[in-house]
């Protein structure tokens, strides 16, 4: 297929579909078939009734979807017509249809939406079959589906034209219905928990939740500059003042960031918030949410019936409780120092070209976590929670009681990705505040450039102990789907223009 902007209808189609509109025919009539049934239905009914090859039965079934393939001339004509559910034969004889239901496939095209009404049965061959009495034009397809052989196997095209490779590639529309189906599970799974589902701003006053540049835009009406959210944890948080104790939102975000393979502008966040949980209940949820979502998706068993993921050459066996490892722990094995040892920290991080302002504090620390995420986060296969963050890093989480230079935090990682991050909320006011004056005091371009006053106002109302935990849902959507690039789990990925 043609990637050009300025690519037009195709001319014979054209000529068809006005030849069509010529002797009355609506190529795009507004009423569909009541009646329609998936023809995977209807396969499976034919099958059931066991008819024997060469006759038909005496039930009846109504079908539409597109006209994939085209068999017969003449008198008679096979079609595969396939809608979401799958494909079903339906045979259109001379005869057996109105004089002007058979004329239409003359003018019929692959990639044509049809329906058909008729009887059920097998062909000579054995395959089920609908012999049809009734032949519609439902819409009238003006460019070509890509080549049988071919296909669309573009990455760039598939992803730009997505509409096209869901219907070219079964495959991709298989996948899909998967990730759907993954979401479902998970929703239920935290619903099964009395979670209630919410939906908060997308757009923000403040931008607040996660280190990540924004997108900017602007309220005319107000005169005020707005955010498109990096997160939605500050307002969900609110709610858990509000005494809605167990919230979750399945949200849109958008950090104005680079795109790689398993990053997109915008993409979703599972967030789920717990009152009178903490980092470890959190612990037991994720690994409740992954199992939930690997079964949906149906993956495969090993020998010992454990589930396995397979991704990007790699099993990955998920079966719970999952491995647990302290941040400082993974830092000095995989580094080779202690973290807390400035001196010999120091020079690794000039070796890796990472700049830290001073010794201590939050660009100290954020300079050795990344120090943390270039050496120790490739290793990280999973799944695996990594523990026990440096608290100057984790301006939302509490500290570890007894040691506060660290955070009651984890990371999970699965397939060598972040997938969830996760805390023992902070809910004291006072160093809630000190945390935002030192990110703002930052000046980071991924800190927010102000402090929430109404979030500490909240927090000063009293929000009880609390855990919560962000899951990027199409990172975990690509590991249990086998899928290399987050784009093949995005309908809509972003792309440079045409």
């Amino acid at each position: 297929m043609s990637t050009k902007p300025t690519e037009r209808f195709h001319p014979d189609r054209l000529r068809k579909l006005e030849e069509l509109e010529a002797a009355g025919v609506d190529a795009y009539p507004v009423a569909s078939p009541e009646a329609r049934r998936p023809t995977a239905e209807v396969r499976a009914e034919v099958e059931a009734l066991d008819v024997p090859p060469g006759e038909r039965s005496e039930a009846e079934a109504v079908v539409a979807g597109r006209v994939m393939a085209r068999r017969g001339f003449g008198k008679l004509a096979f079609l595969d017509v396939e809608d979401q559910s799958g494909r079903l034969q339906v045979c259109v004889q001379k005869g057996a249809v109105p004089a002007e239901d058979f004329a239409l496939l003359e003018r019929l095209d692959l990639g044509d939406q049809v329906a058909a009404c008729g009887v059920l049965g097998r062909t000579k061959v054995g395959e089920p079959t609908l012999f049809a009495t009734g032949f519609t034009l439902l819409a009238k397809s003006l460019l070509p589906p890509p080549e049988k052989f071919h296909g669309l196997t573009d990455p760039e095209l598939r992803a730009r034209r997505r509409y096209v490779d869901l219907f070219a590639n079964p495959e991709v529309r298989e996948a899909f219905l998967k990730r759907a189906d993954l979401v479902q599970a998970v929703r239920s799974t935290l619903l099964d928990h009395r979670y209630v589902e919410v939906e908060t701003p997308v757009l923000h006053p403040i931008y607040g939740g996660a280190f990540a540049r924004p997108f900017v835009t602007r309220h005319h009406a107000l005169d005020m500059e707005l955010y498109l959210r990096i997160a939605p944890e500050l307002y969900l948080k609110r709610l858990l003042v509000g005494g809605i104790e167990r919230v979750f939102e399945f949200a849109r975000v958008f950090r104005n960031e680079g795109l790689s393979p398993r990053h997109n502008p915008e993409f979703t966040m599972l967030e789920f918030y717990e009152a009178y949980g903490d980092v470890r209940t959190m612990m037991d949820r994720t690994e409740e949410v992954v199992v939930a979502a690997a079964d949906a998706v149906g993956l495969e068993r090993d020998s010992e019936g454990r589930r396995v993921a397979r991704f990007r050459g790699a099993d990955y066996v998920l079966e719970p409780p999952f491995p647990r490892v302290r941040w400082a722990d993974a830092f000095r094995e995989r580094v080779g120092v202690d973290p807390t040892d400035r001196d010999a920290v120091r020079p690794l991080l000039e070796r890796a070209g990472i700049e830290a302002a001073g010794d201590e504090g939050l660009p100290w620390w954020k300079a050795v976590n990344d120090l943390f995420e270039a050496e120790v986060e490739p290793h990280l296969a999973g799944p695996v929670f990594v523990t026990d963050y440096p608290a100057a890093i984790c301006p939302l989480a509490k500290p570890t009681p007894g040691d506060p230079t660290w955070a009651e935090r984890f990371e999970f990682f699965l397939g060598g990705m972040e997938l969830a991050n996760a805390f023992s909320e902070l809910n004291d006011p006072r160093l809630q505040l000190a945390r935002f004056e030192e990110q703002v005091a930052s000046r980071d371009p991924e800190a927010p450039s102000a402090i929430d006053w109404d979030y500490v106002r909240a927090l000063a109302y009293g929000m009880p102990p609390a855990g919560g935990c962000g899951l990027g849902v199409d990172r975990l959507a690509m590991v249990l789907l086998g899928r290399d690039n987050i784009r093949e789990v995005l309908l809509f990925p972003h792309l440079r223009p045409e």
